[in-house]
């Protein structure tokens, strides 16, 4: 299981808010009735993973989330693996913003099979994301960042999304794809001639920068009213070239990549 300052760190930064202009009602319900002030929606989210990137053993996280939209406004569609993310530019169309995300690391506490091998603190990535939407229907979004913590390399990542309501329930499903530098790569799935010798199981490995892994994922929303709402959904990555051919991965891990994860909503009106 991550650490408990891995949970408190991920608990903060989920709680920053985002601020949502107003969205296709083909996505959303009728705003909550307001003349003015915020719309605040507090949410518990529950989440399984792997343990690490390339792991195939699983954690589960908990923590809590908050966001604010101006009241009169519909909630923008989100993807359960979008970034935190602040705009700075929303139309109708197009969306561009700051966007952060929280990896966690890799300790040998958790995963014994690594001993010798350096762990990997949990990192903050910061940077920029771009919003499209070509179609009613179909969404586009792109996210670049910079690790600080655990990793001092530049990710991103890149997913198309169809969008489609019926009645009180909401569909999405799309590919997804991921990049990573050679700081990155060599963060998670590197292992020096030092780590091999005191690992025993694993051989020395360099990998370079590139498309880390390829994947989809899928999430459906319900309605129960205009305050209450339940999401569910599954990711899928598959890891591809350098990343895959860690020996890490082919000694401990799995280049299957598979996580699920449960969020509750609850929306309220707020006049300060």
């Amino acid at each position: 299981m991550r650490t408990a300052r891995s949970l408190a760190l991920l608990a903060f930064l989920a709680t920053g808010s985002t601020l949502a202009q107003a969205a296709d009602p083909l996505f959303a319900p009728e705003p909550i009735q307001s003349s003015s002030g915020w719309i605040v929606t507090v949410k518990g989210n529950l989440r399984v993973g792997p343990s690490y990137p390339g792991s195939d053993e699983f954690s589960f996280i908990g923590y809590p989330s908050l966001s604010f939209r101006r009241a009169g406004t519909v909630e923008r569609f989100s993807a359960p693996d979008d970034g935190l993310s602040f705009s700075f530019l929303d139309e109708s169309v197009l969306r561009v913003g700051v966007v952060g995300r929280f990896v966690g690391g890799r300790y040998l506490q958790d995963n014994r099979e690594l001993v010798g091998l350096e762990k990997v603190d949990w990192a903050v990535e910061p940077g920029v994301f771009v919003e499209y939407w070509p179609l009613d229907f179909l969404r586009a979004r792109a996210e670049i960042r910079r690790g600080f913590g655990g990793h001092e390399g530049f990710v991103a990542d890149f997913g198309l999304d169809a969008v489609q309501r019926f009645g009180a329930f909401t569909v999405s499903i799309g590919p997804r794809l991921a990049l990573g530098d050679s700081e990155f790569t060599r963060t998670y799935f590197g292992v020096t001639p030092l780590e091999a010798a005191l690992n025993g199981q694993v051989t020395p490995y360099r990998p370079s920068g590139g498309i880390t892994s390829v994947g989809a994922t899928g999430a459906i929303s319900y309605d129960w009213s205009q305050q209450w709402s339940t999401t569910a959904f599954v990711t899928y990555k598959r890891l591809v070239s350098d990343a895959a051919d860690s020996p890490i991965v082919e000694n401990f891990g799995s280049e299957n990549q598979v996580g699920f994860g449960l969020t509750v909503s609850y929306s309220f009106g707020y006049t300060p």
